[in-house]
C-alpha cells in the first residue's frame, strides 16, 4: 500500500481496533481476562482499583456488544455474574501481549 493515495485506507485497521479496544480501561480488562481467566465483576473491580463501578460496567457492556467478552448470569441469590473472553476476544492475545512488552521497553527507555 502506498501512503497518501486517496483511495487507499491504510489506517482503517488501526481505527477499527482502537474503536473496539481503545481507551484506558478496555485493554486492561481484556488483558486480565486473557491471563487470569473468568472473573466476577467484584474481582475485576478489585484488580482495577482506580476504575469506577459505572465505568467498569460501561466498558464491559461495550466489550460484550463488540463480541469480545461473554457475560454469564447465574440465577442465584445474590446474583452472580461472570465475565470471560470469547473466542474472538482471545484473538487479541498477540496484540495485548505485544502492547505489554512494548510498554516495558518504553518504561526502560524513559528511565535511561
Amino acid at each position: 500500500m502506498r501512503l497518501g493515495a486517496q483511495d487507499d485506507k491504510t489506517t482503517d485497521g488501526i481505527v477499527a481496533t482502537l474503536e473496539v479496544i481503545g481507551g484506558k480501561w478496555k485493554p486492561l480488562i481484556l488483558f486480565i481476562l486473557l491471563h487470569e481467566g473468568t472473573k466476577r465483576f467484584g474481582e475485576l473491580r478489585r484488580m482495577l482499583p482506580l476504575i469506577t463501578q459505572g465505568m467498569l460496567t460501561n466498558q464491559l457492556r461495550e466489550l460484550e456488544r463488540d463480541g469480545l467478552v461473554e457475560r454469564r448470569v447465574y440465577q442465584e441469590i445474590p446474583p452472580k455474574v461472570e465475565y470471560k473472553l470469547t473466542a474472538h476476544g482471545k484473538t487479541l492475545d498477540p496484540v495485548l501481549t505485544d502492547m505489554c512488552s512494548w510498554g516495558f521497553k518504553h518504561l526502560d527507555f524513559m528511565r535511561d
